[in-house]
């Protein structure tokens, strides 16, 4: 099987609600979609989410690494030459992390569809159901305790909340929706890099003071404040999750030798695609750290590419993996079931993708 071409596309679909963090707003879905052609008439899907503000990259930019760079670089490789084909994708051009992702996934759609088996057995197959955890957008109180409710009633027991523009009034935010849905419901804290490092020990201690009952605090100061995030880990009790912190394999072993976090989340479109997160999952299983597979604002190929992974690593202890439900509609025909909270796979070669209407 032999990669004979890479269409891409554009893709918008619009979300029930306006996603809202400390960092950005945005009302719909506006990804790049490819799709691997092989000489046996073979394809393989992948997603691309442009996210300027975290991974740098754009529209005009994903397409042109994937157009000018990548697509040179593979078109003509056999897709069982798994190694030799991400050498070249990763040494064509530095960073365009986005880009990369979705050409990594759609070559191992074809790769599992190559050996007949979904891709999460073939990584691993560590479980078939996932659950996942349903973003609360940072609004005021109100409307953030009647997203916390109606995510309750729709079957999620774990919201992540955005907060981090608003200092101390997050600990307002965070009290007002435990006490509206109970000490049943787990509840994770994305600060979204919107803290300093004393603001951010100082309400992670009154939130624990309170006995709020937090997961765990996502990146709760700037991506590049290694020392600030060191801090904040040394000086709370609630775990601390490192997301834009952690790109690379690189990252990764700084944050887990230096202990600048307790847990690791691994993104698709910050690590370049699977086959880099395969390697942070090895590390963190060495040091015993477990890892959050997350997403960025992404549709139903991407995600599914992430359920997969996190189906087959048993060191992927949490998932944020919602972008399918803040989806209002899906044009995707085949994937893992999403169904709320929960992600069942199939048992579809591939991604278990078979078209886009």
């Amino acid at each position: 099987m032999i990669i004979k071409d890479i269409k891409i596309e554009e893709i918008r679909i619009p979300l029930v609600t306006p996603f809202k963090t400390a960092l950005r707003t945005v009302e719909s879905i506006h990804d790049i979609i490819i799709r691997i052609e092989t000489d046996t008439g073979e394809f393989g899907f992948g997603e691309a989410a442009p996210t300027a503000v975290i991974t740098g990259d754009t529209m005009g930019s994903i397409i042109t690494a994937i157009r000018d760079y990548i697509a040179p670089s593979i078109c003509g490789m056999e897709i069982e030459d798994l190694d030799g084909i991400m050498g070249k994708m990763h040494g064509c051009i530095v960073k365009n992390t986005s880009a990369k992702a979705a050409v990594d996934m759609a070559i191992y759609d074809l790769y599992a569809k190559n050996m007949g088996k979904p891709l999460y057995k073939i990584l691993g197959g560590n479980k078939k159901e996932i659950e996942t955890d349903i973003t609360i957008s940072l609004n005021d109180i109100n409307e953030m305790v009647s997203d916390s409710l109606r995510a309750v009633n729709q079957g999620f027991r774990i919201l992540k909340v955005k907060v981090g523009k608003e200092g101390l009034k997050d600990i307002d935010r965070i009290s007002a929706i435990r006490k509206a849905i109970g000490e049943d419901i787990i509840i994770r804290v994305d600060a979204n890099q919107g803290w300093n490092a004393k603001d951010a020990v100082r309400i992670i201690r009154s939130m624990e003071d309170k006995g709020l009952n937090i997961d765990l605090v996502e990146q709760p100061v700037n991506a590049h404040d290694f020392d600030g995030m060191k801090f904040v880990t040394s000086n709370v009790a609630t775990p601390i999750l490192a997301d834009e912190s952690v790109f690379s394999v690189e990252d990764a072993v700084k944050i887990i030798l230096e202990h600048g976090a307790d847990l690791i989340n691994i993104k698709l479109m910050k690590t370049g695609g699977i086959y880099e997160a395969l390697k942070i999952c090895s590390i963190a299983e060495t040091y015993h750290v477990q890892c959050m597979i997350g997403c960025m604002l992404e549709s139903k190929i991407a995600v599914s590419a992430a359920a997969h992974l996190a189906a087959a690593k048993g060191v992927i202890t949490r998932a944020d993996l919602d972008g399918p439900s803040l989806c209002l509609t899906d044009p995707y025909i085949g994937g893992p079931n999403f169904q709320g909270p929960r992600i069942l796979m199939q048992e579809i070669a591939g991604l278990g993708i078979t078209d886009i209407r």
